[in-house]
């Protein structure tokens, strides 16, 4: 007994016990610093009150159960209500001997010598973001003069010549455009909640598409009829979709392809916050595209400021699109590979209303 005791105190990787009612039994030594808690206090405690998965692994989790059969799920984000998520490997199998008990192994992606970095890299965006903001005003006054000199110019020039005043007028536009979004980055206003039909939100994402950026695409719709109000600003999440949807749309270029607007419910997905407290995100959105997917020496950071894998690129996009999430309480991730990519979008119910969006 006590050579078991050490083994399973000397896992390298957190691990997790867990009886046929998904209550935690016990957990090691590495998960006691991966969740940032003691052993004694997650006893008796539902897993998915303690651990946070960005998947919706409940019924896959059961079919293994009922089948004694080991479940590997890759490339998910885990964390728990005392630290942030990190990207691991989830190892979970039956353990012989202790019907319907469970084993959860995680394994943390390795971000030693990255973290350090990515936090200096996100302070500087956001100390940059804030200098634009303070002088963004300033700096658009004299390009709208330099771009009208530069037009003043072009009209003794010979046609030869213009391809410079042509530059300037390209670039200083350019710089206007990219404040502008600075600008709207830092100034975004607290979503105006309300119950929202998350569908009409879709279908208006998806009509502006088709008119204009996306007019090379088909776009599939994939709705759960049956859904419940979400709770968010309509014209906020409006803006989220259409961003999502022109990056798919660029990413494909002239030759075109699918988006996939996905709806459904899962019961089970709630996000545990660093305060302790819980947040039950039931309403899931998918927007799938079938491009070449995101470049892998930043798809970790995509969700950063100035993170673009577009060339001349601002990267604020989908940063604005995550703050706008993150302002509703709400969850993004991203899972890409070359053929798929899929941002998912996981959304507070309003309260009381009832399964019958149509």
């Amino acid at each position: 007994m006590n050579k078991d005791i050490d083994l399973w105190a000397s896992l390298p990787v957190p691990a997790v016990r867990i009886d046929q009612n998904d209550v935690i039994i016990d957990v090691n030594t590495a998960a006691e610093g991966f969740l940032n808690t003691s052993a004694k206090a997650t006893r008796g405690i539902p897993v998915w009150d303690v651990i946070a998965v960005d998947a919706p692994l409940e019924d896959a989790f059961a079919r293994a159960r009922a089948n004694g059969t080991p479940l590997f799920v890759n490339d998910v984000d885990v964390g728990s209500g005392n630290r942030a998520p990190l990207q691991c490997g989830l190892q979970i199998a039956p353990i012989l001997g202790a019907p319907g008990e469970m084993l959860m192994m995680i394994s943390p992606r390795e971000l030693s010598g990255r973290m350090t970095l990515n936090h200096s890299v996100k302070s500087a965006a956001q100390s940059a973001i804030g200098m634009a903001e303070m002088l963004a005003h300033e700096i658009k006054n004299p390009l709208a003069g330099i771009t009208g000199a530069a037009q003043l110019i072009s009209m003794n020039l010979a046609p030869e010549d213009l391809e410079l005043t042509d530059l300037i007028v390209e670039e200083s536009r350019r710089i206007v455009k990219l404040l502008e979004q600075v600008e709207q980055f830092g100034n975004l206003s607290p979503p105006a909640s309300q119950p929202v039909n998350i569908h009409d939100v879709l279908d208006r994402a998806r009509r502006s598409a088709l008119l204009g950026f996306g007019a090379q695409m088909k776009i599939i719709e994939q709705y759960d009829p049956s859904l419940p109000l979400a709770l968010g600003d309509p014209d906020q999440l409006l803006q989220v979709i259409l961003n999502l949807l022109k990056n798919a749309s660029e990413a494909a270029g002239q030759q075109g392809g699918d988006i996939t607007l996905h709806s459904y419910f899962e019961h089970s997905f709630r996000l545990r916050r660093s305060d302790g407290t819980g947040q039950s995100l039931p309403l899931q959105i998918e927007v799938i595209d079938d491009g070449p997917g995101l470049p892998q020496d930043i798809k970790d950071d995509i969700f950063d400021p100035f993170v673009s894998g577009k060339e001349n690129g601002t990267g604020l996009g989908l940063a604005l699109v995550s703050k706008i999430i993150s302002d509703h309480n709400g969850w993004i991730s991203v899972n890409s590979v070359p053929g798929r990519t899929v941002f998912r979008i996981s959304l507070p119910r309003a309260a009381g209303t009832p399964f019958t969006q149509e």
